[in-house]
């Protein structure tokens, strides 16, 4: 069974202005981003054990074709996105999630 995946806002804000922002690199990639975001939310979803702990309960799973890492927190009857997380920008910008 899948678990239901909300968003923190921030996430929501950093996941939705990376899809725009490939989009205006090439038609279609916004949308292809979408889909191995979409993938690996399922994924969370329905065994969020897979994905490895990185800070206290926090997992971390990292996207294969873009450079960027979805955090999570896997609670009993949800799944809550902390951050879409590029890979070159400072992590320390995720200390307060």
């Amino acid at each position: 069974m899948n678990l239901p995946v909300v968003f923190r806002p921030i996430a929501k804000k950093e996941m939705d202005e990376s899809i725009k922002w490939y989009e205006t690199q090439r038609a279609g990639l916004g949308s292809e981003f979408a889909e191995e975001l979409e993938t690996f939310l399922t994924r969370i979803a329905g065994t969020p054990e897979q994905f490895g702990r990185i800070r206290g309960p926090i997992r971390r799973a990292t996207l294969r074709r873009f450079p960027f890492t979805i955090q999570f927190l896997d609670e009993p009857n949800r799944i809550v996105v902390l951050a879409v997380f590029h890979g070159k920008r400072n992590p320390k910008n995720l200390e307060n999630r």
